[in-house]
């Protein structure tokens, strides 16, 4: 390896994750384009040295503090030319850091501080920018054109002393005020019509040196398996790693990337012990949604990144949806657009209560009426409708059944890789026993987003009513455990018990059903399992207990009704209506 001093310039492209999220093969094809006709030909005319690319950015090496500075003041001047007539949401941008120091260089490739003091400079640039630290600012004065403004010492990631540092622009372009250029370019970027998130890259807390690859792996993995859930829009790792060693404010972190909440954590390891701690902020009010902190030996290492992966992303679901329920509730009115009145739906759409369920149903037909295709409202209706076959409030289950598989299979033809419309269309086939299809679309489901927590219940009550309650007593575990915060577990309980019902274990089966009431006592439908398995289990006085709260709720229901709503096999079906038959339910 060999040491030379020399002036380095790191580059990217501002918001590159979202101009790909907009639209992304005529990004891809005006990067490649600028490219080859005005940054590389201008780093050639000025004696530059491409060390490498990374996907939207580049390391670049220069003889001359000097040349480094005329390379990056060409670029960006004939760039915001070239972008006059562009929406400013469409523009690209680069942001520009140089840095003159000491450098290893490795085959082709350069290292040590010069190398990193400029990529940390190239994250705190304006868009448009040039940021340049105190080093290369006293090689430059003087000796072109440019104007300077000292943004004093910043402290930099991973840096040990916070550093002088300036920004640079052509001679005659007023300086803006402070923050003005991130603000007033990322002002203008609307939030998508889905939760969006970054996961920004966790600090490195270890006393040891060289241990960053920990947390940017498990930074890697959750990123990715965020990335497959359909429902939600995640920024790309590339741009999110542009924030390492940067101090950042969830505030300016939303307007640069346009996302509602950023994910951050931190990783220490002491000896063979490793600490992770994770936290969940909305970025409108700086707002912590939710935490948690995970330990383990390092011999356990990718095991526990596995658990953390899989829990996040399991947790972050159902955080993220009741934060996002939220904030559609704070929107005036005039304000709501088919997302916002179908968010506001989701609370009572996961009630699994009748009157809850009609108010849903109110609040998705408002959706609809603004945007008959979206298919997360045309799921959850059909969702809704097929609530009220399964759970006897349908005078017509026939009718009630047909609007749900309606519903819910035009969702899935607009939008047929995203979990939980594959898991109500699942559902759906369930409660007509379709078992097959029913199978296909929730393994389908899970393999998109692993982490679907309802599509693993949905594939556990499967299981329940095809008599496998072994199988389906594992799915449901593993619903539990992938969003242990759900306010949908109180139907993982019921489940449970509808596996040992099914097992004919009829004590384990009446605990679970009592566990389930307990968490949402509006559930009155959950009745109808309770009287039956305590009457199975020969617990009388409590059976007659149930089932008068059961008639109370169901003052019409009837043995056929009861058969035609609830989805077990026909044996199941018989020893369950045997049991109600002995408390008195008609036929």
């Amino acid at each position: 390896m060999q040491r030379r001093l020399a002036a380095v310039l790191a580059a990217d492209v501002a918001g590159y994750s979202r101009l790909m999220g907009c639209d992304e093969e005529p990004t891809l094809a005006q990067l490649k384009a600028l490219r080859k006709t005005l940054v590389d030909p201008s780093i050639a005319t000025h004696r530059g040295r491409i060390v490498k690319t990374t996907g939207d950015g580049m390391l670049v090496e220069f003889a001359s503090a000097v040349d480094a500075a005329r390379c990056a003041i060409e670029i960006q001047r004939q760039m915001a030319e070239r972008s006059g007539e562009v929406p400013p949401e469409l523009r690209i941008e680069f942001r520009i850091g140089i840095h003159v120091g000491d450098i290893i260089i490795d085959d082709d490739d350069i290292f040590g501080d010069g190398v990193n003091i400029a990529a940390r400079l190239e994250g705190i640039a304006e868009p448009g920018g040039v940021c340049i630290s105190d080093d290369a600012y006293r090689q430059i004065r003087g000796k072109i054109d440019t104007a300077f403004e000292n943004i004093g010492k910043q402290s930099l990631k991973n840096i040990a002393e916070p550093m002088e540092a300036w920004q640079m622009r052509p001679a005659g372009e007023a300086a803006p005020a402070a923050g003005s250029v991130a603000v007033s370019k990322t002002h203008e970027l609307t939030l998508p019509d889905k939760p969006s998130i970054v996961v920004l890259p966790f600090d490195n807390m270890s006393a040891e040196a060289g241990q960053d690859y920990l947390a940017d792996g498990i930074v890697e993995a959750i990123t990715a398996a965020l990335s497959c859930i359909r429902s939600f829009f995640v920024i790309a790792r590339t741009s999110a790693f542009t924030y390492k060693g940067r101090t950042t404010n969830a505030r300016d972190v939303g307007k640069e990337l346009g996302v509602a909440y950023l994910l951050e954590g931190s990783v220490q390891k002491a000896g063979n012990r490793l600490r992770i701690i994770v936290q969940l902020i909305e970025t409108e009010g700086g707002a912590h949604v939710w935490s948690s902190r995970f330990d383990g030996g390092m011999d356990e290492f990718f095991d526990l990144e596995d658990r953390i992966t899989e829990q996040v992303a399991g947790a972050l679901q159902p955080s993220i949806r009741i934060a996002e329920i939220e904030r559609s509730r704070r929107k005036r009115p005039q304000d709501l657009s088919s997302y916002d009145y179908t968010m506001r739906a989701l609370p009572h759409v996961w009630a699994l209560e009748k009157e809850e369920s009609a108010k849903a149903l109110e609040l998705l037909e408002q959706a609809l009426a603004i945007d008959p295709n979206y298919p997360l409202a045309l799921s959850l209706a059909g969702w809704c409708h097929a609530q009220r076959s399964v759970y006897n409030w349908a005078d017509d289950i026939t009718v009630s059944q047909a609007l749900a598989r309606s519903l819910a299979e035009r969702a899935a033809e607009m939008s047929g890789d995203d979990s939980v419309i594959l898991a109500v269309l699942g559902a759906v086939h369930t409660f007509v026993r379709n078992y097959g299809t029913a199978r296909v679309l929730l393994e389908r489901a899970v393999t998109l987003d692993p982490n679907a927590a309802w599509a693993w219940s949905r594939l556990g009550w499967l299981e329940a009513y095809s008599d496998q309650p072994q199988k389906a007593i594992g799915n449901f575990e593993r619903a539990l455990r992938l969003s242990p915060i759900d306010p949908m577990n109180f139907n993982n309980f019921v489940g449970l018990g509808s596996a040992h019902e099914v097992a004919q274990e009829y004590g384990e089966a009446a605990a679970f059903y009592r566990r389930g009431l307990e968490e949402r006592p509006n559930a009155h439908w959950i009745y109808r399992n309770l009287a039956a398995c305590l009457s199975g289990a020969g617990r009388a006085d409590e059976a007659k207990q149930a089932f008068a709260e059961l008639m109370r709720y169901y003052p019409d229901l009837t043995i056929s009704k009861f058969k035609q709503a609830m989805v077990f096999s026909p044996a199941v079906l018989d020893r369950m209506a045997e049991h109600l038959r002995k408390l008195g339910l008609p036929e």
